[in-house]
């Protein structure tokens, strides 16, 4: 994939936009992408970063549980940046390889290697995808599972990350070297 608005290189970093992807450095790496592409709108990338940051770092969701609903949004959206990248940030978080091949399934909520949780999990993934808003039997599962803070957060980073996709898959966002693409 040829970018449409290709990352900004850091030759053209200036000011609090150079100060901001600096930060984002992880080590001696480059800095990803999608950070470098965003730059493009300094503003809008700084707003955005409280809030994905909120969601990956400092949410309430169990990390496995964000993963997984995260890979799901990603794979409805076929955004294979996103996908890759959270394949790697998922390790961290418990999910297996086994768990990365059965998220991609079409009917993967109806799995029982899922548990009751997960498996809701994943069909409110699909539910939002596919009809923005989570059906009431579903809730009626998470809602033994997850307090309310849980149950806001689910809907937002479902929705945040169909608006990442939405940015990346338009704009043309490569992945890294080294990152994955989707399960073949």
């Amino acid at each position: 994939m040829t970018p449409r608005i290709p990352p900004l290189p850091e030759s053209e970093w200036e000011g609090e936009t150079a100060t901001l992807l600096q930060s984002l450095r992880r080590g001696d790496k480059p800095v990803l992408n999608i950070f470098a592409t965003l730059a493009r709108h300094p503003a809008l990338l700084t707003d955005w970063l409280g809030f994905g940051a909120r969601l990956l770092v400092a949410g309430v969701l169990p990390p496995r549980d964000r993963e997984l609903a995260i890979l799901r949004a990603a794979w409805h959206t076929r955004t294979d940046y996103e996908f890759g990248q959270h394949v790697k940030i998922s390790r961290k978080a418990g999910v297996e390889e086994e768990d990365v091949a059965r998220v991609v399934q079409d009917d993967t909520a109806d799995d029982p290697a899922w548990t009751p949780t997960e498996a809701a999990l994943l069909r409110a993934a699909d539910e939002l995808h596919r009809d923005s808003r989570i059906a009431d039997d579903t809730w009626e599962v998470l809602a033994k599972a997850y307090d309310e803070q849980q149950l806001v957060e689910l809907c937002m980073l479902v929705g945040q990350y169909h608006l990442v996709a939405y940015a990346l898959n338009s704009l043309g966002v490569e992945r890294e070297e080294g990152v994955p693409g989707f399960p073949t």
